[in-house]
């Protein structure tokens, strides 16, 4: 930190500050004319000489002896009423009774797919949830570049016999490069900040 060479530079600064203030208060009409204002205490206590009369040392500051004004007594806070556990035991049972309802009149493929949906969405919410603040970032830019998984659909797609799914799937998976490589390359930068220099 190298404090002492600091210091001569912050003391210049608080007494330029203090002489500022001082000449304000000698100038409180901003016009310049000095008004030596005796009533005032800083003004007072910084005068030694004033009409040929020496009036140094200062008289003590005149302190109000008068007591504090009582401070007004907070209410005290009501206690926190206690949630009971049957709202989440109401909404668990309104879901297994949609889900069962759902599966008796949703296609098997439609309730295959929903579950992976679901898992994903817990699996996804725990491992989010369980991982430290400063590492979200780096998280969810290698979770950016994983979620290009789609390339392969662009990659199935780019020996179509029509032209312009070809097409398309060639800009789908330059897109989808850029999206892979940059958020790679984004964890590792983030992670660097983590790591301790040998």
């Amino acid at each position: 930190m190298d404090l002492p060479s600091r210091l001569p530079n912050q003391s210049s600064q608080l007494y330029g500050s203090n002489l500022c203030h001082m000449l304000n208060d000698l100038t409180p009409e901003k016009d310049g004319n000095i008004n030596v204002n005796m009533e005032d205490d800083v003004i007072r206590g910084a005068t030694v000489v004033k009409d040929g009369e020496i009036t140094f040392p200062p008289p003590p500051i005149s302190v109000s002896a008068a007591p504090a004004a009582p401070k007004a007594e907070m209410p005290a806070p009501e206690p926190e009423k206690k949630k009971s556990g049957m709202g989440l035991v109401i909404t668990m049972v309104v879901a297994a009774v949609f889900l069962f309802w759902l599966g008796r009149v949703a296609p098997a493929d439609f309730m295959q797919n929903f579950t992976v949906f679901v898992l994903s969405c817990f699996v996804g919410y725990m491992v989010i949830w369980n991982v430290t603040p400063a590492l979200h970032t780096p998280l969810m830019s290698v979770t950016n570049a994983i979620s290009s998984v789609i390339i392969i659909g662009a990659l199935l797609q780019v020996g179509s016999s029509s032209t312009i799914i070809m097409w398309l799937a060639l800009i789908s998976i330059f897109i989808a490069s850029i999206n892979i490589g940059g958020g790679f390359a984004v964890t590792q930068r983030m992670l660097q900040m983590f790591r301790k220099d040998d």
